[in-house]
Order: C-alpha cells, then sequence, then structure tokens
C-alpha cells in the first residue's frame, strides 16, 4: 500500500523515526535515518544489537509504521506490505503443510495473478531449480534441512520477481559452509536479477562481499545512520577475488573501527 507524496527516489528512507510505547516510557528506536538506495543497488545495514536494523527494514516492507518520516519509493510513501517488496527472513519462514513447490507457487501466484497456472507452476519450478532445490519440490519443510528450506526461501522471494528484495539476516542461522555457499547463490540470481536489495547482516565480511555500499547504524537508542561506506570492489565478485583485494582489508578496518568507536561509546554511557 503506498500513499502519493512528492519525494522520488527508488528506495529512499526519508528522516525514518521509530518511537515504541513501552512499560518504562517512550523508547526511541531510531531517529532521522536517512538514505537514499539507488535502483539494482545491493545495500547492507550494519550495526551493533538493537541499533534498529531490523526496524529500519520492517518499515521499508510495510510490518511497521514510521513514528516520523518514513520510506518513500518512487515519489510513493509506503505504509503497508506489497508485492514489490519481498522478504527473506533468518529463519525460512515457509507454510509447514505445504510442500516446497507449494510455498513458492502460493507466493508466485500472488505476484503474478493474470498469468495461467501453467505458467506461474514453470516459473516456481525454474526458481527451485536455479537455487538447486527442484528435487525436493515435491516434500514438506519438516523433510527438509535448515540449508534447504532456506534455498526455498530465495526461490519463493525470487518468484514474486518483485522490485525489492529485503533480507533479515537471512544466513544467520546457518553453519558456515552453508551460509557461504548460499551468499554466492544469491549473489548469482542478484547479478541476473537486479533487484534493489536491502540486507540486515551482524557479519562484516558478509557485508563486505555482498555489497555496494555498507550503512552503519550508531547505536540505540535514537539510533542513525553513522557511516555510508561504498564498497569499491569490481563485479562480478567472487570471494576469493574480494579478500585478495588489498580494498578488501582497508574497508574492513573502516568498519572494525567505526563498530569499535560505537561499542566504546556505548561503554561511556552505560557507566
Amino acid at each position: 500500500m503506498t500513499t502519493s507524496i512528492t519525494r522520488g527516489h527508488k528506495l529512499d528512507f526519508a528522516g525514518v523515526t521509530k518511537v515504541f510505547e513501552t512499560s518504562g516510557g517512550k523508547h526511541i528506536a531510531v531517529e532521522g535515518f536517512e538514505a537514499i538506495v539507488q535502483a539494482g543497488e545491493f545495500v547492507s545495514l550494519l550495526g551493533h544489537s538493537g541499533c534498529g536494523k531490523s526496524t529500519v527494514l520492517a518499515i521499508a516492507a510495510g510490518l511497521e509504521k514510521a513514528t516520523a518520516g518514513g520510506v518513500i519509493v518512487d515519489g510513493h510513501h509506503i505504509s503497508g506490505p506489497g508485492l514489490d517488496r519481498a522478504l527473506v527472513f533468518q529463519s525460512p519462514s515457509l507454510l509447514p503443510w505445504m510442500t516446497a513447490l507449494d510455498n513458492v507457487l502460493l507466493a508466485a501466484t500472488q505476484a503474478h495473478p493474470k498469468t495461467p497456472p501453467s505458467k506461474v507452476r514453470d516459473l516456481a519450478m525454474n526458481y527451485l531449480d536455479l537455487v538447486g532445490v527442484a528435487e525436493f519440490a515435491d516434500q514438506v519443510p519438516t523433510e527438509l534441512s535448515q540449508g534447504v528450506q532456506q534455498r526455498v526461501a530465495i526461490a519463493r522471494a525470487f518468484s514474486m520477481e518483485p522490485r525489492f528484495l529485503l533480507l533479515d539476516e537471512p544466513f544467520g542461522a546457518l553453519d558456515s559452509i552453508t551460509r557461504c555457499e548460499l551468499q554466492d547463490l544469491l549473489l548469482t540470481l542478484w547479478d541476473r536479477e537486479r533487484q534493489t536489495v536491502v540486507m540486515v547482516t551482524h557479519d562484516v565480511d558478509e557485508a563486505l562481499y555482498l555489497s555496494d555500499r555498507i550503512l552503519l547504524m550508531t547505536d540505540g537508542p535514537a539510533a542513525s545512520l553513522g557511516m555510508d561506506l561504498r564498497i569499491d570492489l569490481p563485479r562480478p565478485r567472487s570471494r576469493r577475488q574480494a579478500v585478495a583485494n588489498p580494498a578488501y582489508f582497508r574497508l574492513r578496518s573502516q568498519v572494525i573501527g567505526f563498530l569499535e568507536h560505537h561499542s566504546k561509546q556505548f561503554a561511556k554511557q552505560a557507566a
């Protein structure tokens, strides 16, 4: 759901502020968060736990309403969920009574209501094949490993052919090997589809490897944008080439330095 207003960028975080009412009074989670994500960019939100990253993403998804400011798409203020935005969470969030194929079909059918059912099924199977799990199409989630379930969740998101992918720590619950495999899979699909991506992560190396830019958030309460860091590593990108690039460690040092500085600031405030 969107409401027309004047600004017109692809994904514009326009002074996003979110205040929660708690038993102890008002809690300002995010205050005045400003950033623009251009069409086709892969941008990561990074910061310490509790800094409001997932809150910002939830507002972009239309799952939370901003207290002030908001997120704007092509001149329209986001006020609810929409089929132009697909989400992938840390948990695969598959419907347990449905097969892998039916989980993908449910989203694909809603996103393509005018497409014949046979074509939508072909689309769903194509994405299951692209993520390497077509052989599990007729199995329910309890019969699948966590990694396979997350591949199905990624296929479900891409089958919607959305303009925006919103990823909330999509690989956070996986072992390191599966995590690397799915990072590479995501890059392969994104190189092909070029949706605009906003990803929440705690993992510095993940953000560096995947992103065009990293938006580093200050610690909460009243978190905001602390640094907008461009990741000038060439694409298409491989893990080995990225790590071998001297710029990788320069950028990594900047990110770590930012996080350490804000960790010390938080410690001073808490003392």
